[in-house]
């Protein structure tokens, strides 16, 4: 491993892989990543549902999620590499008067941005999903530029890019100590050795608050299973179909190739790195998506695709970023809580601006540094 670098960024997921291209692509090429598995994309960024919508409440949120969303559009051209980005829209279905106006709020701001989003009474909705129960719906929110693409493929262009740049990435390089002396770092100790840098960029994801603690630093990021229930090929939804979200329970399903992929937040779920599917907690799951997609009932689980990862999550599910104000060269880049791989390519280049410039420029961050939680939370309404 080498002994030295520049900038040593923490974690090899989509986010790493984000930061270390964004970084080369500004000339700043004594880089290396460190990844604790024996390879790159193993953590959470692998086991992602792989969502990206615009259709937020802040609008923070949405214009990074324009940005990213605009990128992978253009990955293939940009990075010499497939996205996996299919359009299929999300579609809100809402049945309660406070969160549709909450919703329709946030649905005229997201236009007054550009973007596609639109209200719709239950009338509309079957034509858009069918067979949805919708009798106690007031609406829905559709856009259609929505989706999912393929984080892993994502994860892997970018570090590709990076790695022809000149950036280094270390496997099997678990983080276990980080070494400061009078406000700055001197080095980070691995599982394969040290390595004396300037600059730390805390890409952790799931791992990020256990790694600012290594250097004396608070951040309170902590990580929560999420469970993905896959079923057998199916025809009961016919052709293309949005990620669809039940705002009240939270239940989510969409297609992936001829099978569904659904899940619902546990409410009680204790945080750890635990990614064993929680069959217990499938009736549950399957009662919320029966309500409101009877055919469900004609569709059979395939249990060895069922999956599980976890979540990086803050206290307002909201990321973390920037300078930590103790110690200024440790930089966050973490606690996306499920919306990471939509606001990868824009937090790439907020932090290579933070690392390059001083500061970040393309997107108003201040509102996602750790400091706002010294002065009170921003509120985001539209959480899954």
């Amino acid at each position: 491993m080498r002994s030295s670098a520049s900038v040593v960024i923490i974690g090899a997921g989509v986010m790493g892989a984000s930061v270390a291209c964004h970084l080369a692509l500004r000339g700043c090429r004594d880089v290396v990543v460190l990844e604790q598995f024996e390879s790159e994309v193993q953590g959470s960024t692998a086991r992602s549902a792989a969502g990206v919508r615009h259709q937020f409440s802040h609008e923070l949120n949405v214009r990074m999620s324009q940005y990213g969303i605009e990128r992978y559009k253009h990955f293939q051209t940009e990075m010499d590499a497939d996205s996996g980005l299919h359009q299929v829209g999300y579609l809100f279905l809402i049945n309660d008067a406070e969160n549709w106006r909450g919703y329709t709020e946030a649905t005229a701001m997201q236009q007054a941005l550009g973007v596609r989003t639109r209200l719709l009474q239950p009338s509309e909705i079957s034509a858009i999903v069918p067979d949805v129960v919708t009798d106690d719906l007031i609406g829905a929110t559709f856009n259609p530029d929505d989706g999912f693409c393929d984080p892993h493929s994502v994860a892997m262009g970018y570090l590709a890019n990076a790695r022809r740049l000149g950036v280094t990435v270390e496997r099997n390089a678990q983080v276990r100590g980080i070494t400061t002396q009078s406000g700055r770092i001197v080095s980070v100790d691995t599982a394969q050795g040290s390595i004396s840098c300037e600059t730390v960029i805390n890409c952790a994801g799931s791992w990020a608050g256990a790694v600012a603690a290594l250097a004396g630093l608070e951040v309170p990021i902590l990580p929560y299973r999420r469970n993905v229930y896959v079923t057998q090929p199916t025809t009961i939804i016919p052709g293309q179909m949005p990620l669809t979200v039940d705002v009240t329970s939270g239940f989510w399903i969409r297609k992936e190739h001829d099978s569904l992929i659904m899940g619902l937040s546990k409410p009680d779920e204790a945080p750890g790195y635990n990614i064993a599917v929680d069959w217990a907690w499938l009736d549950t799951v399957l009662d919320a998506g029966f309500a409101r997609f009877p055919r469900l009932g004609d569709v059979t689980l395939n249990e060895k695709q069922c999956w599980a990862g976890c979540y990086e999550i803050t206290p307002d599910h909201m990321p973390i970023l920037g300078r930590h104000p103790e110690l200024p060269s440790f930089i966050n880049a973490a606690g996306f809580s499920g919306h990471g791989i939509m606001h990868a390519p824009a937090t790439g280049l907020v932090i290579a601006e933070e690392v390059l410039d001083g500061t970040a420029q393309s997107f108003a961050i201040d509102p996602l540094r750790i400091e706002r939680y010294r002065t009170g939370s921003i509120f985001e309404r539209n959480i899954i």
